[in-house]
């Protein structure tokens, strides 16, 4: 069985956490009864075990984490965020590079985005602008990049390490031609993606870097990830005591 969105298309309000909470337990419930996970039954098999170690984790899980595996695997994925005391529904489309949310981008990105974090994880139903079932697309002021989404979540949410896929003895470097040119970076941070781009690094000399320490080289490392702009080598001699 196949579980409607639990937020209607186009409606201004969001559902309260405990009432989510509510709507969770019971699908847990009709899931046992059915004896197969439904909700995730049209995912491919490699993303449907990164989501289920996601969600039967035991911690609160991590919006990163999520978004890493919706662009690795290419799935659009509609991601329940807690934010507060409401539930704002995030849709992600890899292919497109967009990202649609009911709350405007602005304010969402004004608050703490280390508060954020995931509930429910589950198929898109929503579609990007363009798309042939036209009923499906929302508001079009209301889809953002998807790039900049990543970046900011990666340099100011929660996540203060690596991500699983490259965390690990690696060094890293910026691929040739990413973009990043959209992301107004500057200082510090502009000096440090400079130098990635012309050589590799790892973890230790990258914290080392002027203005950097551990956790902000971590945080960069995941966002040029997340931009598809990065370069991870485990036999590159950098990455020889670079844990």
């Amino acid at each position: 069985m196949n579980f409607e969105s639990t937020l209607p298309f186009g409606t201004p309000d969001l559902m309260r956490v405990s009432d989510f909470q509510r709507y969770l337990d019971e699908l847990v419930l009709t899931e046992r009864g059915e004896g197969a996970p439904g909700f995730l039954a049209s995912l491919s098999p490699s993303l449907m075990m990164d989501l289920q170690r996601v969600e039967q984790s035991g911690h609160a899980a991590d919006v990163l984490v999520v978004l890493a595996a919706s662009l690795r695997h290419g799935h659009a994925l509609a991601v329940h965020l807690q934010n507060g005391e409401r539930v704002i529904p995030l849709t992600v489309f890899p292919a497109q590079q967009l990202a649609h949310c009911p709350v405007p981008l602005e304010e969402l990105m004004s608050g703490r985005l280390a508060d954020l974090f995931v509930m429910h994880v589950e198929p898109a139903v929503m579609r990007p602008p363009g798309d042939s079932q036209a009923s499906l697309v929302g508001d079009l002021h209301l889809y953002h990049s998807l790039p900049q989404l990543t970046w900011d979540l990666a340099m100011r949410g929660a996540r203060d390490e690596l991500l699983p896929e490259i965390a690990g003895q690696a060094a890293y470097r910026i691929s040739p031609g990413t973009a990043l040119h959209t992301l107004g970076l500057s200082g510090t941070l502009l000096a440090a993606v400079t130098r990635l781009q012309r050589q590799s690094l790892n973890l230790r000399d990258l914290s080392e870097f002027p203005g950097f320490d551990r956790v902000r080289a971590s945080r960069l490392l995941n966002a040029l990830y997340l931009q598809a702009g990065l370069i991870v080598s485990r036999t590159h001699p950098a990455a020889a005591g670079g844990r």
